[in-house]
């Protein structure tokens, strides 16, 4: 596959860029805004710039307009900025040009806020409003992002409708939610089958309920006058269905240049969407997506759309570099991994190579860039075959490796290493807590950024023991127990020895900690004995 270059033309009709991790894909897409931009392809208004979150929507926006600032000030002073492919290629070209490149960069920037950088329900949402009566919204209707209490009432409802009569149900009522709530509605492009199952048996009952849930929120939805984000692409999907609608007409004339980002991540429906309005028909659309990076068929992402589009675009590319990684890192990887086929011939681990030629991390206890540590059988679990053995050796073996690490002379990027700098990755949740624990067991502290709800956390549980006391401060064990966490920070020994006197100290404290609350609310910080959190 042939490697895209920022100073290559600009793109033109329908274009593919295959990213890996770390090789630039949101840089990428802000250059192509810059460039189309100060080339005079396209006005800033005249671009939809589209990913798949809100948090992507904001970051996107940000590195755009800084993209924007750094050229502006370039342009304005002549000068670039060492390895800036980008601008290197604006200012090569004679004055004048120059003057024109910078008179519609410093417009742009004036016009910021009228650039389309937007999720994609986002984008169908304005595209649906801006139709009026000419389109298929509701317009009193409320967009709701959670409606799982009016899904659990209707499976509920459809559940006790379906079962009545029966002795025993077919399938249980929270088999029900899963077939309705987790499948039928969240992926409501999903075909439900099989479509031809033998009337009476379970496949067809289940068949029929997934339907009658479908049909009954529909329709309480539209009684309730509210909208779930999937309906704004279905219906943006079929107001664009005639090759002849006002929304394809709307959205050509709106946007000329198209840049998708996290394409990987696009279900059937997004990319229906974005074919029927623009394919063939605006001046380029770019999709830019890591097929190896698709993480969202929970949601409905299916790497077979992406795969669909891919034999759809007239230029497939490649960003080659990585701008993340030190280069031992990438080779060792690169070594590891080139070729790997992920699920399907396409999908394939393609090479590239590091951007930098220094090496950050210095003086670590192994100067192996990748290492894989292997559990042996006999010498480390002593013959047990049991996964629970395995795993009672993995996250100690982990804490002790991260450990040695922090404790040797280690530098990174000239520093000292800290750790902050280091990273565990794990595939769930619970393996990340088990690793959290060893390493605390070690003394080294770690915070956890999994998905794990932010109530279950230690910290979580420290707040909700002082609460307490502070509700009860007649309690010496609840205002105990509030000592002793790293909120008040007491020590056990003392705590235990301090009797009576120290129960009246404690009692105070979370007194006037109670009615500093009441008037204050949360204080920024605290006052009472050897704080230490």
């Amino acid at each position: 596959m042939d490697h895209f270059d920022i100073t290559d033309p600009l793109p033109s009709g329908t274009v593919l860029l295959e990213a890996s991790a770390g090789t630039g894909k949101t840089w990428t897409i802000a250059a192509l805004v810059a460039r189309f931009v100060a080339e005079g392809e396209a006005d800033l208004r005249d671009m939809l710039v589209v990913t798949f979150s809100r948090a992507a929507s904001q970051e996107l926006r940000a590195r755009v307009r800084e993209q924007l600032v750094l050229v502006e000030r370039c342009l304005r002073e002549r000068t670039c900025p060492a390895g800036d492919a980008l601008v290197a290629h604006l200012l090569a070209a004679d004055e004048g040009r120059l003057t024109q490149m910078h008179r519609r960069v410093r417009a742009a920037l004036t016009d910021f806020d009228a650039a389309t950088i937007a999720t994609v329900h986002q984008f169908c949402h304005e595209v649906l409003r801006s139709l009026g009566v000419a389109g298929t919204t509701d317009a009193s209707a409320t967009l709701a992002e959670d409606l799982d209490d009016l899904l659990v009432e209707v499976v509920d409802d459809i559940y006790l409708r379906g079962f009545r009569n029966d002795r025993q149900a077919v399938f249980t009522r929270a088999e029900a939610l899963d077939i309705a709530g987790r499948t039928a509605v969240d992926d409501i492009h999903a075909d439900l089958r099989p479509q031809a199952a033998e009337p009476g048996t379970v496949p067809a009952r289940r068949v029929r309920f997934a339907r009658a849930v479908r049909t009954e929120f529909d329709l309480r939805k539209r009684r309730l006058q509210v909208m779930h984000y999937n309906d704004l692409l279905t219906q943006l999907a079929d107001a664009l269905e005639d090759p002849d609608s006002l929304a394809r007409d709307r959205m050509r004339q709106r946007w000329q240049v198209v840049l998708v980002d996290e394409f990987q991540d696009t279900d059937p429906v997004q990319w229906q969407v974005l074919d029927r309005a623009f394919t063939g028909h605006c001046r380029a659309m770019v999709l830019i997506g890591d097929p190896k990076q698709a993480i969202y068929g929970f949601r409905g992402g299916d790497i077979a759309t992406y795969l669909t589009a891919a034999e759809a675009a007239g230029v497939r590319r490649t960003l080659p570099r990585n701008y993340r990684s030190d280069p031992g890192v990438v080779r060792a990887l690169d070594t590891l991994l080139q070729g790997a086929q992920l699920g399907d011939p396409q999908i394939v681990v393609r090479p590239v190579e590091a951007a930098r030629d220094d090496r950050r991390l210095k003086g670590a206890p192994s100067d192996a860039p990748v290492r894989l540590r292997q559990v042996l059988l006999e010498e480390h679990l002593r013959g047990s075959d049991r996964i629970g053995a395995t795993r009672e050796h993995i996250y100690p073996d982990l804490a002790r490796d991260v450990a040695g690490l922090l404790g040797s002379d280690a530098t990174f990027d000239g520093r000292p290493l800290q750790a902050s700098d280091v990273a565990v990755l794990a595939h769930k949740g619970s393996d990340l807590v088990r690793a959290q624990e060893a390493l605390r067991d070690l003394g080294v502290h770690a915070v956890s950024a999994g998905g794990m709800s932010v109530l279950q956390t230690r910290a979580a549980h420290e707040w909700l023991t002082l609460l307490e006391a502070m509700v009860a401060p007649h309690r010496s064990v609840l205002t105990r127990a509030a000592a002793l966490t790293d909120l008040l920070g007491h020590d056990p020994v003392a705590v235990d020895e301090g009797g009576e006197d120290l129960d009246d100290v404690l009692a105070q404290t979370v007194r006037d900690l109670a009615a500093v609350y009441a008037v204050r609310a949360w204080p920024r910080s605290w006052s009472g004995s050897s704080p230490r959190g």
